[in-house]
């Protein structure tokens, strides 16, 4: 066994990540194909609860004519590493070097108003005419308009998947997911046979972040799987950017609170490529601007510690904390010290499963807690339960 067919039976294994790997590897002083061998088979466990079969896996894949990228490949973006727990493996179809270009993110909300697919589709061909890759997450609504307007434009365009490749979703965006294929890519970290669910899409909205320099909310309510996306930009160090809407607009309220909290305000593709590139004739014409990527900055002895991840500092958060309500801080009691698995959170906390979901993912976004490979979850370093 190599280490790249190791990586990529440790990623049909849930419970273990990068983070879990990495400490096995440096206890054992052994490299991950030495580590797999080594494990116990009742450790050697995938998530359809049978033994990896990573040869399997391959087949499928040359078949499929999908790309397996691992850690342990050249061609692994270099920006993912900057995840506390970076995929081990991607599945890529279409251009594995789409993937390390130029980029930028447009997300938003399935239920779209005329107004945020206009914008999308119209800031989506104005990157991809100028060179930059478009990157979303192949959805419903916003993330579709944005694929559509790249290809419009004859650009690149990167879906980044909450699922498997063979299990797809959603089914009306396959065509569009084909149409990507020639100057872009569609990627996932989910091997065969993983069905999309609650704890995939989060999961899937981080490497959306991390690919790209800088992410726009294109539009979104208040309660968002968008605002996870711009979370997770945020304690990244990538420039957050949202397209204002009107103020009686349910759809646009997220966007609104977004700018309020820090994150740059863009009219119309000038503004981006100002914020990314600082150049262009709009840059000649209006003042130099502070970075928006976080909010004012506060005398050093005032802040806390900068968030750590994988490789390096990242910016200050854009987005402070919330208060929790009652039912969250049910969840939040369920949370032990040490992390735990959502299963054995819905069970302590009493609440059913898809309702303890959603309260994770709006602790998630005040960062309450934060997810880890394997369906686990964890509350955030110095956050107590109430």
């Amino acid at each position: 066994m190599t280490d790249r067919e190791a990586y990529i039976a440790f990623n049909m294994i849930p419970e273990i990540g990068h983070v879990r790997l990495q400490k096995m590897m440096d206890a054992a002083g052994a490299g991950p194909a030495a580590v797999y061998e080594s494990l116990p088979d009742g450790k050697k466990v995938s998530f359809d609860g049978g033994k990896p079969d990573w040869r399997k896996e391959m087949e499928l894949a040359a078949k499929g004519r999908i790309t397996l990228v691992t850690q342990a490949d050249p061609e692994y973006p270099e920006r993912l590493y900057d995840l506390a727990s970076p995929p081990l493996c991607l599945y890529v179809a279409g251009r594995v070097e789409a993937l390390s270009s130029k980029g930028v993110a447009i997300v938003g909300t399935r239920r779209c108003t005329q107004y945020g697919r206009d914008a999308a589709e119209r800031f989506a061909y104005a990157l991809a005419a100028a060179g930059w890759t478009v990157f979303s997450g192949l959805a419903a609504g916003i993330d579709a308009c944005a694929h559509r307007g790249a290809l419009a434009a004859n650009g690149s365009t990167v879906g980044v998947l909450g699922g498997a490749m063979d299990r797809f979703f959603p089914s009306e965006n396959r065509l569009l997911a084909r149409e990507m294929l020639a100057k872009g890519a569609v990627v996932t970290e989910y091997p065969f046979g993983r069905q999309p669910d609650t704890s995939t899409f989060p999961q899937r909205n981080r490497i959306v972040a991390a690919l790209a320099k800088g992410v726009i909310a294109a539009e979104c309510p208040e309660k968002s799987g968008t605002q996870i996306t711009v979370s997770f930009a945020a304690d990244l160090g990538r420039t957050v950017m949202a397209i204002p809407g009107g103020i009686y607009s349910p759809m646009s309220s997220g966007c609104l609170s977004m700018i309020r909290d820090g994150a740059c305000l863009v009219r119309s593709p000038d503004d981006v490529f100002e914020e990314l590139e600082g150049v262009g004739e709009s840059a000649a014409r209006r003042p130099p601007r502070a970075s928006c990527a976080s909010k004012p900055a506060v005398p050093a002895a005032e802040r806390g510690p900068a968030p750590g991840n994988g490789r390096g500092k990242h910016a200050a958060p854009a987005f402070a904390p919330g208060a929790v309500s009652i039912e969250e801080s049910l969840v939040m009691r369920a949370l032990g010290d040490a992390p735990s698995s959502i299963d054995s959170v819905v069970r302590a906390c009493g609440l059913s499963a898809a309702r303890t979901n959603v309260l994770l993912v709006g602790l998630r976004m005040k960062r309450k807690v934060r997810f880890l490979p394997g369906n686990r979850v964890a509350a955030c370093c110095g956050v107590r339960e109430p």
